[in-house]
């Protein structure tokens, strides 16, 4: 049996990260691990306190248990500290699987913040960021490889397409 695989994603609210990682889920049958959809569960069942490190705490177990099962494992989330990645690389790593980063990155401001201010959620309660929050959210450099994927300037598809690309290569 070949090994099991973890695709962590990660970028910035609005880069196209979760649209990408929901139509690779499709794709190759993985499971989707969606922090957005995790954290807002927490937080609809212990009122709208905010839902601290229990997100992603969550997340690496269930990830865990499938790369164990042999699956697929696709984690969607912002993922902006150093920590984080790395105790996701920790999942796989334990799991003996191998682990793929991958970065959204949207390189147009003017882009960026015009599907920061027009999209919906489909996470029921979810409020999103503003483009000021995201703007000024903590998102720290990487101090490890990944794949990027730039979606300015392109379609959902071409985004896709290019997202195969590079994980074929990688």
């Amino acid at each position: 049996m070949a090994a099991p695989t973890l695709i962590v994603f990660a970028g910035l609210p609005g880069s196209g990260k979760s649209t990408l990682a929901r139509l690779l889920a499709v794709e190759v049958g993985a499971v989707l691990l969606r922090i957005d959809s995790i954290e807002q569960a927490i937080r609809d069942g212990i009122g709208d306190r905010f839902a601290g490190p229990e997100g992603y705490l969550a997340a690496y177990a269930v990830a865990a248990d499938n790369l164990k099962l042999g699956r697929t494992v696709i984690a969607d989330s912002v993922n902006p500290l150093a920590l984080t990645r790395a105790a996701w690389r920790a999942v796989g790593e334990d799991a003996q699987a191998n682990v793929q980063e991958v970065e959204i990155i949207c390189s147009d401001p003017d882009e960026h913040r015009r599907r920061v201010e027009t999209r919906i959620t489909d996470v029921p309660n979810l409020e999103l960021p503003s483009w000021t929050d995201i703007v000024g959210s903590d998102y720290q450099p990487w101090d490890s490889a990944r794949l990027v994927i730039d979606t300015a300037g392109q379609t959902e598809q071409e985004s896709f397409q290019a997202l195969l690309a590079v994980l074929s290569s990688g």
